[in-house]
């Protein structure tokens, strides 16, 4: 189990997320058709070079599950009980094909849960930058954890 319990975590914790991932063709694609979203900017070629981008670009969706996704191993593998929400997503920049991403997460705010005394609310500020170090997706994501066994 690798991620931590509710009682692991301090306010400011950061993590710096060891995996990399560097996005093919095939993730957009796969994924957009997976959530069957249309849009020309992420599926025709010739649509991508006519608009402002000049190429493909990866399906914002995508890029936010991704940058959940590198942080899970972290943070709430085998910890969490659901997470409840996230706010104040923000894609700053694009990301294309053969980007490679990493993600940052940071402890912004924990609380013990009124409805479930036995778990704890971590809120987790997730950042995901690209190989230039540019920021591409940020989020607020609120998890229900599990305290550390007795």
């Amino acid at each position: 189990m690798a991620g931590r319990y509710f009682d692991d975590w301090k306010l400011g914790d950061r993590i710096s997320h060891e995996i990399h991932r560097t996005v093919t063709e095939t993730d957009n694609l796969m994924f957009t058709l997976m959530t069957h979203n249309p849009q020309p900017l992420h599926l025709d070629v010739e649509a991508a070079k006519a608009s402002e981008f000049g190429q493909i670009l990866v399906n914002g969706t995508f890029t936010f599950s991704l940058m959940v996704g590198l942080s899970v191993g972290d943070t709430t593998l085998g910890t969490l009980i659901a997470n409840l929400g996230y706010d104040k997503l923000v894609m700053p920049k694009p990301v294309f094909i053969g980007d490679t991403m990493r993600a940052e997460t940071e402890i912004v705010d924990l609380r013990e849960s009124r409805s479930r005394p036995t778990a704890g609310i971590v809120t987790f500020q997730h950042e995901l930058f690209n190989q230039r170090s540019e920021l591409v997706c940020q989020c607020l994501r609120s998890a229900l954890v599990s305290p550390r066994p007795q």
